[in-house]
């Protein structure tokens, strides 16, 4: 048995998975938004509420929407998710009849002037965004209530967390398209300057296409908040507790230094290692563990980690190479590394991962 606060097998750095005894496993959100406790309600009868702080949202109870036209607009259906920094409901516009996810805004970040600053960015950018593989940002709106909220297309499917937990392990060729897909999708984000900074499974969602085939699209670009861990590394307790998740986060993130499109190729390289074993290629039995193993260690060559697979060389070869703790020794994009990776696993890369076969760029990513 393993204390509370471990995550990973000391051994094989496989996922562990918590159990409660008499208590079904809630629902996954489908929208790639992490489950969390709802805020706690008021208390009964509270006294007359203060008035707004100047700049900030009132007072709102933004958990029980569904019903009502927003702004005018949006008329909600449901609420379908509901993560740290926002609750989600599946709402109709009425101008345009369409389904559309909206996301209204904790508090907590709103006054993140950062992050706002990120997701006026994104909003503006627009339909430039707009991509098959990345769910991007419609509208971000504010009503005269003081929510604040974001409309995003209606994106439904099966978390990638998820699909791995069922299965085990995700096949090396049904990999190898949603890594395409993840790249091309990173790609457009990356050309317009927004890099995600928290990638990782939760935030990719597979989507079924008309004709029963399936895309990874990546959420949540907007919403992803740029961790300045220098100063939790710094306070790292004897128990490994640690404010974030660190699974799939760069040195430099977890280190508070600037980040720039490397960062989210190291995080995916991480994402596609744990699709093809299951494990992460990083060991440690708390978070602390983890931590100093991505700061100072090296990852466990995915042969090492899974020999029975018969993982061709190439592709660890381009793994390895996408999570060098140096950046500059990184892929220079998410299609070069997605490119490689296509290769490598189609065969037709040698054991460094160098195009052995051929094939041109749009021919890899014209899914």
């Amino acid at each position: 048995m393993y204390p509370d606060d471990v995550k990973f097998c000391a051994k094989d750095g496989a996922r562990l998975l918590t159990g409660v005894t008499g208590s079904p496993t809630p629902p996954t959100p489908p929208l790639g938004v992490q489950s969390v406790t709802p805020p706690r309600p008021a208390a009964a009868a509270p006294p007359p509420p203060p008035a707004p702080m100047p700049g900030g949202p009132r007072t709102v109870d933004f958990s029980k929407l569904a019903g009502q036209l927003l702004d005018n607009r949006y008329q909600v259906a449901k609420k379908v998710g509901e993560g740290g920094m926002s609750f989600v409901y599946l709402a109709q516009d009425t101008n345009t009849g369409e389904k559309v996810a909206i996301k209204i805004l904790s508090p907590a970040l709103i006054k993140d002037q950062n992050a706002m600053a990120r997701l006026r960015r994104e909003a503006a950018l627009g339909g430039r965004l707009a991509h098959p593989n990345v769910c991007h940002i419609i509208r971000l709106g504010e009503t005269n209530t003081g929510l604040v909220y974001i409309v995003m297309p209606f994106v439904q499917g099966e978390l990638l967390c998820d699909r791995t937990n069922r299965m085990g392990r995700i096949p090396l060729a049904e990999a190898a398209g949603f890594v395409r897909d993840m790249a091309a999708g990173l790609q457009v984000a990356h050309d317009l300057g927004i890099i995600h900074r928290d990638l990782k499974p939760e935030n990719i969602m597979v989507v079924s296409r008309p004709d029963g085939t399936e895309r990874a699209v990546v959420m949540d670009f907007g919403l992803a908040k740029e961790r300045q861990m220098s100063a939790e590394v710094q306070k790292l307790t004897a128990t490994g507790i640690v404010l974030g998740t660190p699974e799939f986060m760069s040195p430099e993130q977890l280190r508070g230094k600037p980040l720039d499109p490397r960062t989210d190729i190291y995080s995916l390289a991480i994402m596609v290692f744990e699709m093809l074993t299951g494990k992460l290629p990083f060991p440690g039995r708390t978070q602390q563990e983890i931590m100093i193993a991505r700061l100072k260690g090296e990852p466990i060559p995915i042969r090492q980690m899974r020999p029975e697979l018969d993982i061709p060389v190439a592709v660890e070869k381009v793994l390895q190479k996408a999570m060098a703790r140096d950046a500059d020794q990184r892929y220079a994009s998410t299609m070069e590394f997605g490119e490689a990776f296509s290769k490598a696993a189609s065969g037709q890369a040698d054991g460094d991962g160098e195009s052995g076969g051929g094939g041109l760029l749009g021919k890899m990513f014209g899914r």
